[in-house]
């Protein structure tokens, strides 16, 4: 920030020199601006804390220094327009403001009333750069600086030795995404939506390799489901092996959301969107504090959407609420208690079927479901933490959450390619219930210190996650569900009572119950290398079986149990403060494989990767890039035994190699430009096995994907943006039978904002598909299916805040 200032004598003489303007180069007069904005102005002289605010907010103030002399502010923390910031800088001080007609602002005496011209006076000109804020609701920065995910520290990602991707709400918003497939699929390098039981759940491809159901709120493991984004502050991606930190995880990566914090000043928020297929969705977004001294504050999210589709008969209904407690007697000590609920109802649909080595085309809008059969999801969550700060550098922090959901299973589904006449499907149905549940403790202690010059940023800790399904009454019948025809759908052409009627056939009982102790330093030397070390010992318990009747699943239900160590060394070397060099190797504690037939247990899935790669800040930090390069190798996979001459035995010597590069580029060229590009390499295939599968490419991985989405602000009121992916072609199952083309998308949005009053009412539209591509989603992992994207369709909104 470059300060300029110019003093006189004028008519007050050297003594009392008039002071202070401000003027912020991007703002104009700040008095007449009604958008909130963040302020930090720690407590001091009420002099110094009227420079900051000038500074900052954009005003021009005009005053005479001797009036605050011995005056001292409280300061201020969080987000306010200007003029509500002044006020409460002034309030008990014996000031008032008024406006001049030059439209600076005049701070004196209220009981006094000096009738000089401002004009006259000399003023102080700021020039400021506009500063990140995660908490601002009307922050439009594309690039983050911190996240916790890699580390759970509070660490810059340029520091990190790790390739860790952040996308915020600022382009959530933007891009209007209300699912978090679109936030990430179009604006992290290397991720594709995964697909398993139709769309009950949420998983995603990082790296090559399947999440399954691993999706994490807040450094938590979530129960399999899917999730709002009402609730959604940004989401993380943390590429590569990531059980270091949190315990058994696929390799590819983690993704990790973290929710919006209850603020100390009001927000409020009601957008209506509404598109294409009768899309209706709206949102509540309110925060604020609940008592004068500002200690207990709220946060209340919710959301409705309802919506049909471009597919025959799919529909969705949800209903989400997330209210929000923090408590904060002083600068040291915080809790906070927060809950979420869902119900949705929604229609099963496993997209189009395949004929031969490839989906059926032209056929996009075509379900080979049956409306009669819906499945529902209900989801309780319970989440609380609090952390104690003993100084500035040590802390210690304890997390709890509580995950709840009881599905209704309830769909039809093809059960192979198309028959060879060209025309019909063969398919099953799927009845039943299931409850999933866990629990997540955890607890940290970090910490800074110094020893013989070198600077250490620690963390210790552990923690406890504890899973149980069960699934005791499932049905997956192949008899009563006729036969399909794609060339004349019927549906409704069998007996919804004998189906329900028949007998369950499929049950199931799993259980997860892992502790685990962990350790990192980063090593900080001459302030440009970092070196980090950490790792962590997992005592991990599982069960699962599945018998030919509830009771025999209960009795036959038992546990293993196993334990590891896992390693992770990185290492940062910054030459200049925009660029960081970094490499890290990684171990990884996977997915159990079971027992064998003679009773032995099968060793774990497990990882190690090698990365290297290199980051950049351009732009006073506005604008970031990773490129990487990783070589990823997953472990003991199930395959044949050759070495018996049982051909059904099995060891687990199987291996799955990932390789490729990875480029990501997001952030703000000009205060006008903001960007997102990305671009993924891969080459993921099996490297060992016996089952057939040694050389095929892993399902729903391109070997090339890229994605860029830019907005300019054209006026200050009118923003517009375009982008698009380009996705190469994918195989769509392990055996490598059939394929999914490639395709290229395009979106496109406006926005324009008007201020009314105290609120400003956003409307905005955007089009999604401009070119009307068919295309191929991804594919179900255990059936011959694909996920057909939208065609051209459209999404407005009308967003009121104050």
């Amino acid at each position: 920030m470059a300060l300029k200032q110019t003093f006189s004598g004028g008519l007050f003489g050297h003594a009392s020199a008039l002071v202070l303007g401000a003027v912020l180069a991007v703002s104009g007069t700040a008095a007449a601006d009604s958008v909130s904005r963040a302020f930090s102005i720690p407590a001091g002289s009420l002099s110094t804390a009227l420079n900051r605010l000038a500074e900052s907010g954009g005003l021009q103030l005009v005053y005479d220094t001797a009036i605050t002399e011995g005056l001292q502010s409280k300061g201020l923390s969080g987000h306010y327009t200007p003029e509500a910031a002044l006020q409460r800088l002034l309030a008990d001080s014996g000031l008032s403001y008024r406006m001049a007609e030059n439209g600076n602002i005049v701070i004196e005496r209220q009981s006094l009333n000096y009738k000089q011209d401002p004009t006259a006076l000399p003023a102080v000109n700021v020039v400021g750069k506009k500063v990140y804020d995660p908490n601002d609701p009307f922050s439009q920065f594309y690039a983050v600086p911190n996240a916790s995910t890699a580390t759970k520290t509070d660490i810059a990602i340029m520091d990190t030795p790790v390739s860790i991707q952040v996308v915020p709400k600022s382009i959530m918003n933007d891009q209007q995404a209300i699912r978090i497939e679109d936030a990430l699929t179009q604006n992290v390098s290397g991720v594709q939506r995964a697909y398993g039981t139709a769309d009950m759940y949420e998983s995603f491809i990082i790296r090559g390799f399947a999440s399954d159901d691993q999706m994490y709120r807040n450094g938590f493991r979530r129960s399999m489901g899917k999730f709002d984004p009402a609730n959604i502050e940004q989401l993380e991606v943390l590429k590569g092996p990531a059980s270091v930190l949190y315990g058994r995880l696929q390799p590819g990566g983690m993704v990790n959301y973290v929710t919006k914090k209850a603020l100390d000043v009001p927000y409020y928020s009601l957008q209506q969107q509404f598109g294409s297929f009768s899309e209706f969705r709206t949102t509540v977004d309110a925060t604020g504090p609940l008592d004068k001294d500002k200690t207990l504050l709220y946060r209340f999210n919710a959301a409705y959407d309802e919506g049909n589709s471009f597919r025959d008969f799919v529909d969705h209904e949800r209903v989400f609420i997330a209210p929000k407690l923090t408590w904060r007697p002083n600068d040291r000590f915080e809790a906070n208690v927060e809950i979420e609920k869902r119900h949705e109802n929604y229609t099963e649909d496993y997209g189009v079927p395949v004929s031969g080595n490839r989906p059926i085309t032209n056929r996009r809008s075509l379900f080979t479901g049956d409306p009669a059969i819906k499945p529902s999801q209900d989801t309780t969550l319970i989440y609380a933490d609090w952390s104690f700060k003993f100084n500035d550098d040590w802390g210690l922090r304890h997390k709890f959450q509580w995950d709840e959901t009881d599905i209704v299973f309830g769909g039809v589904a093809p059960n192979s390619k198309i028959n060879a006449d060209g025309h019909t499907l063969d398919r099953f149905g799927i009845l039943g219930t299931s409850n999933r549940r866990s629990y997540s403790t955890s607890l940290d202690l970090t910490g800074k210190f110094q020893t013989f010059g070198l600077k250490h940023n620690v963390l210790v800790g552990g923690d406890w996650f504890f899973f149980n399904q069960d699934a005791p009454d499932n049905n997956f019948s192949y008899g009563t569900i006729p036969t399909f025809d794609i060339n004349n759908p019927q549906y409704g052409n069998f007996d919804m009572a004998a189906l329900r009627a028949e007998p369950a056939n499929w049950f199931w009982r799993s259980r997860d119950d892992w502790y685990g102790v962990y350790f990192q330093d980063q090593i900080t030397l001459w302030d440009k290398l970092h070196i980090m070390g950490g790792g962590r010992y997992d005592m991990a318990g599982y069960g699962g079986y599945g018998g030919t009747s509830w009771d025999e699943t209960k009795a036959g239900f038992s546990m293993q149990h196993e334990d590891k160590f896992s390693p992770r060394v990185g290492i940062v070397y910054q030459p200049w403060d925009w660029l960081s060099v970094y490499g890290n190797y990684v171990e990884s504690f996977g997915t159990n494989n079971g027992r064998s037939a003679t009773g032995g247990n099968f060793a774990p899935q497990a990882a190690e990767q090698y990365e290297i790669g290199f980051k950049t800040e351009f732009f006073d930090k506005r604008l970031s890039s990773t490129v990487a390069y990783y070589h990823l190798t997953k472990n003991n996979l199930m395959t044949f035994d050759l070495s018996t001459p049982d051909p059904t035995d099995q060891k687990t010597i199987g291996e799955a190699r990932s390789q490729g590069i990875e480029v990501d580029i997001k952030g703000q060229i000009t205060d006008e430009f903001s960007l997102v590009t990305t671009y993924a390499y891969t080459d993921a295939r099996y490297t060992k096995d016996y089952s057939g599968l040694q050389g095929n490419r892993l399902l729903n991985v391109p070997e090339h994907q890229a994605s860029l989405w830019g907005t300019y602000q054209f006026t200050e009121h009118f923003k517009a943006g375009l982008g698009g992916v380009v996705v190469g072609k994918r195989e769509g199952d392990n055996t490598n039978t059939y394929q999914l083309p490639g395709y290229t998308r395009l979106d496109a949005m406006m926005a324009y904002v008007q201020p009314i009053g105290k609120t400003r009412l956003t409307a905005q539209v955007n089009v999604y598909n401009l070119l009307d591509k068919e295309y191929y989603t991804g594919s179900t992992s255990w059936l011959p299916t694909a996920n057909v994207g939208a065609p051209i369709s459209a999404m407005g909104s009308l967003k009121l805040e104050y």
